[in-house]
């Protein structure tokens, strides 16, 4: 188990400084995303002295974010010892991803009932935005360009209690390819994957999306888990 310790923890870009008219919501912004992105991986333990100096807070809007991180799923507490980034394992990735086909299938029926024009619209900027980054060969604006596809997705679904659920979804997707990964996936190939993605919901076909976004999954669980992977997540045929 990592624990935190003494002395700088991460690069000075990670964290900012909160200004004394934020609130804990913006502390839980900038924890969440450090969680994402693996600069506290799981198992980390964060002591509230040395984050409410980097975050420029008291401890009370501190212990507040990190509640609700807690009430999130993202961090665990620990009775006498503190909070820690919640420990991931096989089981927890094909849940994320089993929660994930749910949401984004449900996704998909409110957007082909609904205006499917302006959902393709969002969609073919997201995936604009993937092929931008594929180009540059970064991985991490790869992840993010890949995230907010999904993130779009479900936003065009024009539903607020879906997208509540994949914020969260999406979270715990980056935290399990930040801490279970081996290497990132071909950007052309996930490139690809998306453009069917879309191209299902351009062409109003129901069946053809239900049928990509259960691939998708399925192949995101291979690529995270590798040769532990091979059980099928539900509704991947």
């Amino acid at each position: 188990m990592t624990e935190l310790i003494a002395g700088p923890l991460i690069d000075a870009a990670s964290l900012e400084p909160v200004h004394r008219a934020s609130t804990p919501a913006l502390v839980a912004d900038q924890l969440r995303r450090a969680i994402m992105r693996g600069v506290f991986p799981p198992g980390t333990q964060l002591g509230e002295v040395e984050l409410a100096g980097r975050f420029g807070v008291s401890r009370g809007p501190l212990r507040e974010a990190m509640q609700r991180l807690v009430a999130e799923g993202l961090l665990r507490a620990e009775r006498h010892r503190g909070l820690f980034v919640r420990d991931l394992d096989e089981a927890d990735v094909r849940d994320v991803y089993t929660a994930r086909l749910a949401v984004e299938g449900a996704t998909a029926t409110l957007i082909l009932a609904g205006d499917r024009a302006a959902a393709v619209a969002r969609l073919e900027v997201a995936v604009a935005g993937m092929r931008a980054a594929a180009s540059a060969g970064d991985p991490t604006a790869m992840a993010d360009a890949d995230q907010s596809f999904h993130a779009e997705l479900v936003a065009a679904s024009g539903s607020p209690r879906l997208r509540r659920m994949a914020d969260g979804l999406l979270v715990e997707t980056r935290m399990c390819l930040a801490a279970l990964q081996d290497s990132a996936p071909d950007p052309a190939g996930l490139v690809r994957e998306h453009e069917g993605l879309l191209d299902a919901l351009r062409a109003g076909d129901a069946d053809r999306f239900g049928s990509a976004i259960a691939e998708h999954m399925a192949d995101a669980v291979d690529r995270i888990l590798g040769d532990r992977a091979r059980v099928d997540i539900p509704g991947c045929e």
